[in-house]
């Protein structure tokens, strides 16, 4: 039968344990691994199709487990997503954010069962995309060989090899590389603000700053256009105009103009139009496909 995946995401191991042994009964869930910090989760996530997300609200690194789930926003497939927590200070947030569930914790008898049969619902309409294959030498399967002779886990001896090939890369990345989140940092009126990529509409050049546009705000960053191309070109950021860098998950129409120009308009509220020039229309088709 079919399974959902599932990550456990919370800082206490006692937590974690008992979260395991409760859906270990549970036939049409396969918990496949933990973690402690959003960045680790966020990692196992681009290995592995999770479908279900048992997270913490107050996580290890930084980042809180509703700051998660924003990140999660603007993804498609997206995993359910099971808040655990002892009070109800950050459900309404949670449900907000499309939370399958908010769980306290630890749970009266019988409310499990509940979270068991919304997460059924949940399955019936996920559909879950194929894991990358990661690309390794020789020496890194050798190491995974040798691993593999001193980890049990009750899975087919296929999905072991995927799962534990999707630790290894997740673990290289995070031991090479500064971590990052999907979240740009801006001063305003003495405080830092982080705001999710997803939420960013578009960035506009402003001498040798920048505004970053959201649906409600615009915000003065400190970065010049370019290297905020940099960053979010990554992230499905386009430069459509040397003066505007656009998230093309937020556009929703692409129009021509008098004279062979074009504009583009973005979702949200207000719509915006922003101009495309010439010599960047043909690039923008192509990645669209048109």
């Amino acid at each position: 039968m079919p399974t959902l995946k599932a990550l456990l995401i919370h800082p206490d191991p006692d937590v974690r344990t008992a979260l395991r042994d409760a859906l270990e009964e549970v036939a049409f869930i396969q918990v496949l691994g933990e973690a402690v910090t959003a960045l680790e989760a966020m990692e196992l996530l681009e290995a592995i199709p999770y479908g279900v997300f048992f997270l913490g609200i107050d996580l290890s690194g930084g980042t809180s487990g509703i700051e998660m789930a924003q990140m999660l926003g603007g993804r498609k497939n997206k995993p359910a997503l099971v808040f655990i927590s002892d009070t109800e200070n950050q459900a309404y947030a949670a449900f907000e954010l499309g939370a399958t569930d908010y769980l306290l914790w630890p749970p009266a008898p019988g409310r499990m069962a509940r979270t068991m049969d919304r997460l059924q619902t949940f399955k019936s309409r996920f559909r879950e995309v194929p894991p990358p294959q990661p690309q390794m030498d020789a020496a890194t399967e050798s190491r995974d060989e040798n691993t593999e002779q001193t980890v049990k886990l009750p899975l087919p001896e296929e999905e072991q090899d995927s799962f534990l090939a999707a630790l290894k890369t997740a673990w290289d990345q995070t031991a090479n590389r500064r971590p990052e989140i999907d979240k740009l940092a801006v001063s305003q009126d003495g405080r830092t603000i982080l705001i999710p990529y997803d939420q960013i509409i578009f960035v506009e050049a402003f001498e040798d700053y920048s505004y970053i546009h959201t649906a409600n705000q615009k915000f003065l960053s400190s970065h010049r256009l370019k290297n905020l191309e940099d960053r979010l070109g990554p992230h499905r950021f386009f430069r459509v105009h040397r003066k505007y860098l656009v998230n093309l998950d937020m556009v929703t129409e692409i129009a021509s103009m008098p004279g062979s120009n074009f504009m583009l308009r973005t979702a949200g509220r207000t719509r915006i139009e922003l101009p495309i020039s010439r010599r960047r229309i043909a690039e923008l088709k192509k990645i669209i496909g048109l």
